[in-house]
């Protein structure tokens, strides 16, 4: 709301903060940032362990945000060739965590119908936003629908930085900044996103799913002589981009179709330094090859587990009741939605009823309250039908190339809710994935 607030006010007649962008040239004032390392695990022990966060001034960062949403999202829509955004999710409209997993689980279902198997492996960057190669970048930004003077402007953004670190209460000396799309700014997300966007799949059948530096090497079957050609153009494409591939973090998990008489197919051996793994966090939930829900429903107990503790010791500590529900919606039921109309298809009747005890538990504590939804599948339907509604009144929405449009037609034999192209139904493409149960749907 701030940075809608201030960019309100940028486009004022009386403002003339736009001149910067007019004139293609950012003061200098705004080119230094303090550096604040936020921790990505429990207890940091070493500079891997931190993200270098910038500290920007304020003005900076609501002028980027002007700049992505007024002319880079508006490019991101008509890319020019060798530039694709369809594939990645993040930091473009309308894209999510759930879209992106959405469209991954999607893919695999498709793929198994006419594919013994299904090859997904999880590439890892490392420190992807520090070390992104301005060169690479600008070139990029030149073949997209820009005016001159935003790309001049985004130019002179990313030269002559400078950054100080703040850690324990001292302050480093300033140095300078030769590569990275400055972790903290406005302007970086939409920068990496672009940076991105020409890391494309060299062989038809696969695919290539992004989100922000998360990115997924989907290859089938009858694509499996192109695997080793497929991570070699990554890692080509990485050096190129000034970017690093983390090996040891890269893992690959296998879908299998059934065999004959039901039995699984196996697979060649995984390609060399890629470990082969049962089940992997994917944006936060966890996906196993046989395509259930069964370990992320087991993690989301371990999780939930600890809230209600937290809970507990709250209500211990003399937190009202009216608060103590609304924590429990802001932490149990916030986890227990996040992402599911892309996992809850997948999960079976024991681990709805699993997720429903947990419900039945917060419901029983005092947790929630009476106008509380306790209905699990309440829950997940509730979640399904917001996400449609905004694809259907999107067209622009990321989800759309995989429901295409219904060409037309002189006769209709009943009225439907959309004028999207049923997708077939297949032995794996089912009401487990979720633009099958939505499309198939009486009304949504």
């Amino acid at each position: 709301m701030v940075s809608e607030t201030w960019c309100a006010l940028l486009r004022g007649a009386h403002c003339r903060p736009l001149q910067s962008i007019a004139a293609g040239v950012v003061p200098q004032q705004w080119k230094a940032a303090v550096i604040t390392p936020v921790p990505k695990v429990s207890q940091p022990s070493q500079p891997s362990d931190v993200r270098p966060i910038s500290i920007t001034p304020i003005m900076s960062r609501v002028l980027e945000k002007y700049v992505v949403r007024s002319y880079i999202y508006l490019a991101l829509q008509d890319p020019p060739a060798g530039l694709d955004f369809r594939d990645q999710f993040a930091f473009r409209p309308s894209g999510s965590t759930t879209a992106a997993l959405i469209s991954l689980i999607h893919t695999v279902l498709s793929l198994l119908g006419t594919n013994e198997y299904v090859r997904v492996i999880a590439l890892d960057f490392s420190k992807a936003f520090d070390t992104v190669r301005h060169s690479e970048l600008f070139d990029k930004l030149a073949k997209m629908n820009l005016p001159d003077a935003v790309y001049n402007w985004i130019q002179d953004f990313y030269s002559d930085r400078t950054h100080c670190t703040r850690y324990g209460g001292d302050i480093s000396q300033l140095a300078s900044i030769l590569a990275s799309v400055v972790q903290g700014s406005g302007l970086g997300p939409a920068s990496f996103v672009v940076t991105t966007a020409d890391l494309q799949p060299v062989h038809s059948g696969n695919s290539i799913l992004k989100y922000a530096d998360d990115t997924y090497l989907i290859v089938p079957a009858a694509n499996e002589i192109t695997c080793n050609s497929e991570l070699v153009h990554v890692y080509d494409w990485a050096a190129a981009n000034n970017l690093r591939l983390n090996c040891t973090k890269i893992k690959e998990l296998v879908f299998c179709s059934r065999g004959l008489r039901g039995r699984p197919v196996q697979p060649l051996p995984p390609c060399h330094g890629i470990e082969r793994v049962k089940s992997r966090s994917v944006l936060g939930v966890v996906v196993n090859d046989r395509m259930t829900a069964a370990d992320h429903v087991s993690h989301l107990l371990t999780a939930c587990s600890r809230q209600l503790y937290a809970l507990r010791v709250l209500r211990a500590n003399g937190l009202l009741r009216e608060s103590l529900c609304d924590v429990a919606r802001a932490t149990v039921i916030s986890r227990l939605t996040y992402c599911s109309p892309a996992w809850s298809g997948l999960c079976s009747a024991a681990d709805r009823a699993r997720l429903y005890a947990v419900l039945r538990r917060c419901r029983r504590l005092g947790y929630l309250d009476d106008t509380d939804v306790v209905s699990l599948d309440e829950l997940f339907l509730s979640a399904d039908d917001k996400l449609i509604k905004k694809i259907a009144h999107n067209p622009a929405h990321v989800l759309q190339p995989l429901i295409p449009d219904r060409p037309p037609s002189s006769y209709d034999f009943r009225p439907r809710t959309h004028d999207k192209l049923l997708l077939n139904k297949t032995s794996y493409l089912n009401e487990r994935d979720f633009l099958i149960r939505m499309l198939y749907k009486d009304s949504y």
